[in-house]
């Protein structure tokens, strides 16, 4: 297997896919240092596909996986055909997993986070280039870090670490 260098991001596709589209605007930017290699570039899916042709495909993009971010928006609790799938993967393959907050939350988002993070190691930003690009950098190692210590539970950047970023 190739090394694991990219990033899965997960989303309600019928609500919130223009976050996900910004975050590869931000990307494409000249004018920002924002990066992250996208696990949803290794293959195109077909709208049309059947429920275990797109899971075979998403499949073959956590394997070159190495941080999975979850888009939470209103809905995003409520999706198990394929979201609540890809959590359930990324935490069986103990991916890092970056909750990030579509509405500016800054810590975790009881009322939208789906509960089948509940428990698990997980890093929740708010949705913002700065922040989210903090976290792309260096959740990976401290997520590690942590697990080797046997912590769990809900992790979050304080008012401090926005701040150096101008947040």
């Amino acid at each position: 297997m190739a090394y694991a260098n990219k990033t899965y991001v997960a989303f309600d596709a019928d609500n919130d896919i223009h976050y996900y589209r910004l975050m590869q605007a931000w990307k494409e930017s000249e004018n920002t240092t924002f990066d992250f290699h996208n696990a949803h570039d290794l293959n195109k899916l077909m709208g049309d596909s059947q429920e275990e042709t797109i899971k075979a495909k998403l499949r073959e993009r956590f394997d070159n996986a190495k941080l999975f971010v979850l888009l939470v928006g209103e809905n995003t609790k409520y999706l198990y055909k394929f979201v609540r799938w890809e959590i359930e993967q990324a935490i069986n393959r103990n991916l890092p997993i970056v909750v990030v907050n579509l509405n500016g939350k800054r810590s975790k988002d009881v009322d939208r986070c789906p509960a089948i993070l509940n428990d698990v190691l997980t890093m929740h930003v708010s949705f913002n280039q700065k922040i989210l690009g903090r976290a792309i950098n260096s959740w990976v190692n401290e997520h590690y870090r942590l697990k080797a210590e046997g912590k769990s539970g809900d992790y979050y950047y304080g008012n401090q670490v926005y701040g150096s970023l101008g947040l």
